[in-house]
């Protein structure tokens, strides 16, 4: 074998257990001290073990893969494994998958958000695979004495087919683990098309425990003598305690402790509150509905949606700061064949996560336990230890199966909240919220208003563009999280005459990223207008944006500025997606389709919408067609068409029911009767097709959502000749005559 050094940035590491297995680990990190941490340490046994292992095979042959990402329910803890086990030549059935511990200096950013799990992990895990079954054949040709070239792996096995022998791994791993480590770059990957696995349709891993409800979630926790906590917010954002009836709180059954929590103004993070202690949810919560708070609410208090849309319509009538200028927009509008202008406005929504936010915290000392369903939990770890003094190194994170992120839990405000809480008791501490915390009390989608005006020729095709986003922040001239409009958004670089503008209106409101941040509410604005030019031109909308992405392509740039862009991969899926579903077919009156197509988080989607409008206004969603590009491979088969389908119907219930009303300074909705949700007999069937292309392997948790609430709204003009430009939807009369 052709062998190298190990160096800092090596991935693999090799080494014998006690148990004469052998174990691999590589490193994701990008620093040196990270390959530090990839050094065996000696143990006072005298065995050599391994702290950043991905993989294990025991001398019984077992498998181990370690899975390092958060599973927020986009299948991660399942189709990154399979990598591994494909490239290890493995049988799944045989494989038992655990969770790796929080060690960024180690993994990388064990984080789960912006599909970057696949993207981030899918070449080292395949390496990883690789170069155990390199391992493993050239210790069983050495033990035949034949070249390791006539040996190959197959289902936990090494054969040399010539002479009919066969050693299983678990007799191979104690030699293995004595070799050198091949070079990186001497370990040939398998030939996609030999793969087994990868490709194939995989259940869950947790799907058992799921279906007979095990404990796996952060609300399942329990720890010996914990206490259950509630913390108490004002329901204006920003606001803080002045005072409250603690003594009578105390005073009540099983309740422990109650106090009231300076904290910080951070929005994001540990927010002024009054945390009450009990020996039980319920006693926490019942002693809750007796807490008596008196709050200055702040500047907030003066805030409402209705006072921001009146602000933005005027904002967007003057100039705001340039995010792309190309050519003379104004100058050309005026020589347009046809101009159209609209005005389109969203709202603050929640993300509505099925598991409360929750965290157990055991502060002892200088050193706290925690187990929380975070998708970013090493920023969690952070800021415990900003609000609670404690060093960051004595904080230790347990990373728990979470029910539903969405972009929610990439801030950890709730870690913070019982971390501080069980510094100030002394004991392990759950705090929950109750469903009115989780949405009067969200990070927010942000809300936006857009005011466009565009032009086309005497041919149909675009030829001017001039838009005005006013969006939100809560520092002058910042967007919050999501909220932003970057220079490369589509259609800017197809149109020579271009002018994007933006202005940021500061408010008090918490914003967070929100399933596909930014692209989740832009491709409804932008697709949608292009549906309106589409038509204002006399061309049929799927070519009127073919005729538009034309033959332009715009690769990575060396200087890492912009956005890589393909005009051909975006071109694939509105082909396919409007083949398979049947475009350009003949439709009653009040029976419409509508196509969107978006570029988000590196995957291309186009969606059809197939609707139905009745002449008093109901609307059935009948079937959604989607075409999805997310690069060479879909790893697991099952996984993805769950996430393309879960990511339509995500869409579909935001765009059409979800809004927060926003007065002085508070979120009015408490629960689900009022901030509504899809029901199941409205979810329409999803059709997804993937369309495999010769790019880099990406994920899937985001791509497919933004483009179904433009391909609705188009499908509901086609039926009714109804523009929807407010969201949600369900707001608007669609009845026709």
């Amino acid at each position: 074998m052709n062998t190298a050094p190990m160096d800092r940035r090596s991935f693999l590491r090799t080494t014998a257990l006690a148990g004469g297995g052998l174990v691999l680990g590589f490193s994701l990190g990008r620093t040196a001290e990270a390959a530090e941490v990839v050094n065996a340490a000696q143990s006072s046994s005298g065995s050599t073990e391994f702290t950043n292992a991905y993989l294990r095979i025991g001398k019984d042959g077992s498998v181990t893969i370690l899975a390092h990402k958060p599973e927020i329910g986009q299948g991660i803890r399942t189709s990154l494994p399979m990598i591994v086990a494909e490239e290890l030549e493995v049988e799944w059935s045989s494989v038992k998958i655990v969770s790796a511990p929080l060690d960024q200096a180690v993994y990388g950013w064990q984080g789960a958000g912006g599909s970057t799990s696949t993207p981030g992990s899918y070449h080292q895990l395949r390496q990883a695979g690789a170069t155990a079954r390199v391992l493993l054949i050239e210790a069983a040709a050495q033990t035949w004495g034949v070249p390791a070239d006539q040996c190959r792996a197959d289902k936990g096995r090494v054969f040399h087919d010539s002479t009919q022998r066969s050693l299983p791994y678990g007799e191979l791993v104690a030699k293995a683990a004595a070799l050198p480590v091949p070079d990186a770059k001497s370990v040939k990957l398998k030939d996609p098309k030999d793969f087994k696995l990868i490709g194939t349709r995989i259940g869950g891993v947790d799907n058992p425990k799921l279906v007979s409800g095990l404990p796996l979630f952060g609300i399942d926790q329990k720890l010996p003598g914990m206490l259950y906590a509630v913390y108490v917010k004002c329901p204006v954002f920003g606001g803080r305690a002045v005072k409250a009836n603690l003594d009578q709180i105390k005073r009540l059954p099983h309740v422990k402790d109650a106090f009231i929590v300076a904290g910080t103004r951070d929005l994001n993070g540990l927010m002024p509150g009054v945390a009450i202690v009990a020996d039980s949810t319920w006693a926490a919560f019942s002693a809750r509905k007796q807490l008596n708070v008196t709050w200055d609410e702040g500047e907030a208090a003066n805030e409402s949606w209705t006072a921001f849309v009146e602000k933005a319509v005027e904002l967007a009538k003057g100039s705001g700061k340039a995010v792309r200028k190309d050519g003379d927009a104004e100058a050309a509008l005026g020589k347009a064949a046809k101009v159209v202008e609209a005005e389109y406005v969203y709202p603050f929504i929640s993300h509505a996560n099925l598991e409360p936010q929750n965290c157990t915290a055991w502060v002892q000392g200088n050193t706290a336990e925690i187990w929380a369903p975070s998708q970013n939990a090493d920023e969690g770890r952070n800021l415990i230890s900003t609000v609670t003094g404690l060093p960051r190194d004595g904080i230790k994170v347990n990373v728990t199966r979470i029910g539903g992120g969405f972009g929610r839990r990439l801030d950890n405000d709730y870690m913070a909240e019982a971390a501080i809480v069980s510094q100030k008791v002394g004991a392990p501490v759950k705090v929950v919220w109750d469903r009115t915390d989780d949405l009067q009390h969200d990070h927010y989608r942000p809300g936006g208003y857009h005011r466009l005006k565009a032009g086309v020729d005497s041919n149909g095709k675009l030829s001017a563009w001039h838009s005005h986003f006013v969006t939100f922040g809560n520092t002058p001239d910042k967007p919050g999280n999501g909220a932003g409009l970057g220079a490369d958004e589509f259609p800017g670089r197809y149109v020579a005459d271009y002018l994007s503008e933006q202005t940021v209106v500061t408010c008090n409101v918490p914003m967070g990223w929100w399933r596909a941040p930014g692209s989740c509410s832009l491709a409804w604005v932008y697709q949608s207008f292009l549906d309106e030019l589409a038509y204002a031109a006399g061309k049929d909308p799927l070519q009127f944006q073919l005729d538009l992405l034309g033959d332009k392509e715009f690769p990575a740039p060396a200087n890492g500025r912009g956005v890589p862009f393909s005009s051909k991969r975006m071109k694939g899926v509105l082909q396919l997606a409007a083949e398979k579903a049947g475009w350009g077919k003949k439709l009653p009156k009040g029976q419409g389709l509508g196509i969107a197509a978006y570029f988000s988080h590196r995957g291309y989607v186009a969606e059809v919408a197939d609707v139905t409008v009745t002449q008093d206004g109901t609307l059935k969603v009948n079937r959604v067609t989607a075409a999805v590009d997310v690069g060479s491979q879909i790893i697991n088969l099952s996984g993805a068409e769950n996430q393309v389908q879960g990511s339509v119907i995500d869409g579909l219930s935001a765009a059409w029911l979800q809004q927060l009303t926003y007065e002085n300074g508070r979120m009015v909705q408490s629960n689900f009767d009022q901030y509504l949700l899809l029901r199941i007999s409205d979810a329409p069937p999803v059709e997804a097709h993937f369309l495999k292309t010769d790019n880099p392997v990406t994920g899937l948790g985001e791509p497919a959502l933004p483009p179904l609430a433009p391909a609705v709204c188009n499908a509901i003009f086609a039926a009714t000749g109804k523009r929807i430009r407010e969201l949600p939807f369900s707001k608007a009369d669609l009845s026709w005559t």
